[in-house]
């Protein structure tokens, strides 16, 4: 539980593999420097080859200045990901309210539906995280969600995609989805936009594309 989600796309398996590498680095650093103030602290002498060393002074500047470079590349990449959307397959539009989600399906046979926190009933059901109507998409997809609301603002967030945006009132942003996983994946509205706040839950079921054609023609 001390762990990141799993990744469950392509943005969050890049976003787990950027963290780790820079925890890594900020371990190397931090185990470095404490080394050195112990050092200082047994010998409580500063040794003097580190005043007024002007080569030692040239290494500890560039060094850094490699270890930001090396970090901002792929975090620029990350970046570019989760702005990049090309030829999407299937558009959802994502209303928030108080406090339930809307969802529409506009592009696909104008499905429309609401989303309330199911009732926790037993052991079958995820508690404060289940929906009586659930978002379904079809995995391995590019998807584009368009998020508003109707009221205050909001926010769409499902860690273990790595997704995560406001959901404004008279504004429409929007954001890429591309599960590589079948299965459940819940979220949380993530802005304080009310007394039942933490009672408007998100749970999106990635299916296959033709579980996902199925479901559209139930309705």
């Amino acid at each position: 539980m001390f762990n990141l989600s799993d990744g469950c796309s392509l943005i969050m398996e890049n976003m787990v593999a950027f963290h780790d590498f820079t925890l890594m680095i900020l371990l190397f650093i931090t185990t470095v420097v404490l080394m050195m103030l112990i050092s200082i602290m047994i010998t409580n002498l500063v040794n003097r080859f580190l005043i007024y060393n002007e080569v030692l002074e040239f290494i500890w500047t560039v060094i850094p200045s490699f270890i930001l470079l090396i970090i901002a590349l792929p975090s620029l990449k990350i970046l570019y990901l989760v702005d990049e959307l090309l030829n999407p397959e299937v558009t959802v539009k994502v209303i928030g309210n108080q406090w339930y989600w809307s969802y529409q399906y506009s592009d696909l046979f104008n499905i429309e539906f609401d989303s309330y926190m199911k009732k926790w009933e037993g052991l079958s059901d995820f508690k404060y995280l289940d929906v009586d109507n659930r978002t379904v998409l079809p995995v391995d997809t590019n998807i584009r969600m368009i998020i508003t609301s109707s009221d205050v603002i909001h926010s769409w967030t499902i860690p273990s995609l790595g997704v995560k945006l406001d959901a404004n009132p008279g504004r429409l942003n929007q954001l890429n989805i591309l599960g590589n996983r079948l299965g459940l994946f819940f979220g949380q509205c993530s802005e304080i936009c009310g007394i039942l706040h933490s009672f408007m839950p998100i749970c999106v079921e990635m299916v296959k594309p033709e579980w996902f054609l199925k479901w559209l023609y139930s309705f």
